[in-house]
C-alpha cells in the first residue's frame, strides 16, 4: 500500500513539472542494465566491453609508436643540422620504449641522402664538381698561382 502511494504522489509531482519520477523510470523502462539496452546478454556485453577496450590499447599503442617515430625523425634531422635538442621527442621516444625507428620509407631517404653527402665529400665528387666549373676559371687560377710562386722565388733567389 506504502508503495502505492508513494507511486501515486511522484506521478501528481512528475505531472506538475516538478521532476520527481526517476524511480518510476527505472521500473516501468525495464532494467538499468545497459547489456538489455543494447539487446544483448550479461555475457556478450562483457565480451564486448573487453573487445572494446582491446581495440583501444591497440589504438593507443600504435598512435604512441607513430608519435615516436615522428619525434625520432625529428631528432635525426636535428642531428643532421647541428640544431638544439627538444625533450619532448626524447621523452616521446622513451614512452614507446627506446625501440623506436624510422619508417622504412623515411630510412631509405635519409640512407640516400646520406650517400649523396659522402659523395660529394669524396675526391671523385669533387672531380666532378671541376667539370662542372669553367675551364677558363681553372686557368686563369693556375696561372695567377703560378706567377706567385715565380715571383717569391726570384724575391728570395735575389736576397741571396
Amino acid at each position: 500500500m506504502a508503495f502505492f502511494v508513494k507511486n501515486m504522489i511522484s506521478n501528481q509531482v512528475k505531472n506538475l513539472g516538478f521532476g520527481g519520477g526517476s524511480e518510476e523510470k527505472k521500473e516501468e523502462g525495464g532494467t538499468s542494465d545497459p547489456a538489455a539496452a543494447k539487446g544483448m546478454t550479461r555475457e556478450e556485453y562483457e565480451e564486448y566491453q573487453k573487445q572494446m577496450i582491446e581495440e583501444k590499447m591497440e589504438r593507443d599503442a600504435a598512435f604512441t609508436q607513430k608519435k615516436a617515430e615522428r619525434a625520432c625523425l625529428r631528432v635525426h634531422l636535428r642531428d643532421k643540422y647541428r640544431l638544439p635538442k627538444s625533450e619532448m621527442d626524447e621523452t616521446q621516444i622513451q614512452l614507446a620504449g627506446d625501440d623506436v625507428d624510422l619508417p622504412e620509407d623515411l630510412r631509405k631517404m635519409v640512407d640516400e641522402d646520406q650517400d649523396e653527402e659522402e659523395e660529394k665529400d669524396s675526391i671523385l665528387g669533387q672531380l666532378q664538381n671541376l667539370q662542372n666549373m669553367d675551364l677558363d676559371t681553372i686557368k686563369e687560377k693556375a696561372q695567377a698561382t703560378f706567377t706567385e710562386i715565380k715571383q717569391s722565388a726570384e724575391q728570395k733567389c735575389s736576397v741571396m
